[in-house]
């Protein structure tokens, strides 16, 4: 048997996460500033998160749960951000399994539209939601070698209008397939979130936009923004011309990308990806973009 008991207390529970999310960050190069930040922002005390002590039937603390409901684009959705249990008083995860159930009953009765669960690293109670997106993250130490079958650029205001279409053409498309919007809704957040990153377009402070090319011809972008957390600068796109795939340029452009970080004065390189993007992924991890985050979910029918 699985109890809950309510944690009113902030105290009694972020400490133990803060150190948990830290000490991973940490492990995988994540600066000490930046990890920090990363932290405080994914349990921003705005939306009021509820935390509960997952305890045993002899009233032992074996774990705890945190939750809460957001709104992106006005939708509820239940997100949980911590579900962790002690290894040695739940060795067959049969508490996590009740703190799951107990999760989703929690966010079903608040009209949440969705559950979903940030994870830190694979965890097996959740493995059948599907994968909606990952952030990948990698630290680089000095600026990598140049690809020699390529040249990069920036970016002219001339190409700028066709490939500011395409961009949120494929950022709409990334939304669909993650499961986690309409067609509809997904062009609706593509305008408000491009407006929000690039206001001034290629003259958007702290941001660099660049044209690969290959024997003269534009094959590929590369979008950054610099300073996105101390030391960590974050990528927003590498496109690979339809045209152009399967040349090995998404791997080129992903050192180039390393590359303009370094130049930039920045250490790190911080991404999000989509799940459902299979390739996009293969590639990530074979280029040593570790994974920060993950998150998974599924909907609610009542």
């Amino acid at each position: 048997m699985t109890n809950f008991v309510p944690l009113t207390d902030r105290d009694d529970w972020y400490p133990a996460y803060r150190r948990r999310r830290l000490d991973a960050h940490l492990a995988l190069g994540v600066p000490a500033a930046a990890a920090e930040a990363l932290v405080d922002q994914s349990v921003d005390p705005e939306y009021g998160w509820t935390a509960v002590g997952v305890d045993d039937a002899a009233g032992r603390r074996v774990g705890r749960l945190v939750l809460g409901i957001v709104h992106p684009q006005g939708t509820p959705v239940g997100r949980i951000v911590e579900l962790w249990t002690d290894p040695a008083l739940d060795a067959d995860g049969g508490h996590r399994r009740a703190a799951r159930d107990w999760a989703r009953a929690w966010c079903a009765e608040r009209a949440a539209q969705r559950m979903s669960v940030v994870l830190a690293e694979p965890d097996g109670t959740f493995a059948d939601l599907p994968i909606r997106a990952q952030s990948r993250f990698k630290a680089i130490a000095s600026a990598p070698e140049g690809p020699s079958a390529v040249l990069v650029r920036p970016m002219t205001e001339d190409e700028f209008p066709a490939w500011l279409a395409e961009e949120k053409e494929q950022y709409v498309a990334d939304i669909v397939r993650s499961g986690v919007k309409t067609p509809e809704d997904a062009r609706k957040q593509a305008e408000q979130d491009y407006l929000d990153v690039l206001p001034d377009g290629l003259a958007t402070p702290e941001t660099t936009v660049l044209t690969v090319e290959s024997e003269g011809v534009p094959v590929a972008s590369i979008w950054l923004r610099h300073g996105y957390l101390p030391g960590v600068s974050f990528l927003y796109s590498v496109t690979v011309r339809a045209d152009q795939r399967g040349r090995g340029l998404g791997r080129s452009a992903m050192v180039l990308a390393d590359r303009a970080v370094v130049a930039a004065g920045d250490r790190a390189l911080l991404f999000n990806v989509f799940g459902g993007n299979h390739v996009a992924l293969s590639l990530y991890g074979s280029a040593g973009y570790g994974i920060l985050d993950e998150s998974r979910s599924l909907p609610l029918d009542g």
